[in-house]
């Protein structure tokens, strides 16, 4: 099989990143993966996120302008990013358009976070799951339902939602990867909050059903 440029880069990257876990003054490789999230700063608000890059030491934030220039050196962050779940963190820096956080975590989960970065540059469809940009919609703690298992439905608020998931408020926080339904809307829970939790829908919507279901 001939190798790429790109599967060069992706395979080199697990033993790159243990060979510098040791040496904390050498530089971190950094990789371009663009995936969105949000994160909850040290007065526990939460915004929307995207990666503009990340290493195992470290990730840069694209927010919107208002909340970039709200930053400050020295904050505690906690990032929930899709495909890696959650990091955290100190910021070291800010930009016009976000800021930049020092990781602060295991060597184990660094081993594991170079271990998922690894797979996602390998996979062929990543191009694509990069490309799509999942708007979130503020809706105003919208009341519904979730159902977390048969006949057990618990009370909730929708606090915003996009083509690929949803922040739900509610008392109780079932376990990340239980089965849930919003509505007749088919999730997993992927992360806990200080309001409840984010969920993950099954399949990918459109804007129009997000409008019919929520407009």
């Amino acid at each position: 099989m001939t190798m790429t440029p790109e599967t060069a880069q992706s395979s080199s990257l697990a033993a790159t990143t243990l060979e510098v876990l040791g040496d904390e003054h050498r530089s971190y490789r950094r990789f371009e993966i663009k995936l969105g999230g949000r994160f909850m700063r040290e007065s526990k608000e939460e915004y929307s996120c995207r990666v503009r890059d990340i290493s195992i030491a470290g990730v840069s934030l694209l927010v919107d302008g208002s909340v970039a220039d709200d930053m400050r050196v020295g904050e505690k962050v906690i990032a929930y990013i899709d495909r890696l779940g959650g990091v955290e963190g100190q910021v070291v820096r800010t930009t016009a358009d976000g800021f930049a956080f020092r990781i602060t975590s295991t060597q184990h989960r660094r081993e594991k976070l170079a271990a998922q970065i690894t797979l996602l540059l390998n996979e062929p469809d990543l191009k694509e799951f990069e490309g799509r940009r999942h708007e979130r919609f503020a809706i105003g703690k919208r009341d519904a339902l979730l159902a977390v298992s048969e006949g057990v439905q618990l009370p909730c608020y929708i606090l915003d939602i996009s083509i690929s998931g949803a922040s739900i408020a509610l008392s109780a926080q079932p376990e990340v990867g239980t089965e849930v339904w919003l509505g007749r809307l088919r999730a997993r829970v992927v992360r806990h909050h200080e309001e409840g939790i984010g969920i993950q829908f099954m399949e990918t919507l459109d804007v129009s059903t997000i409008q019919a279901y929520f407009g």
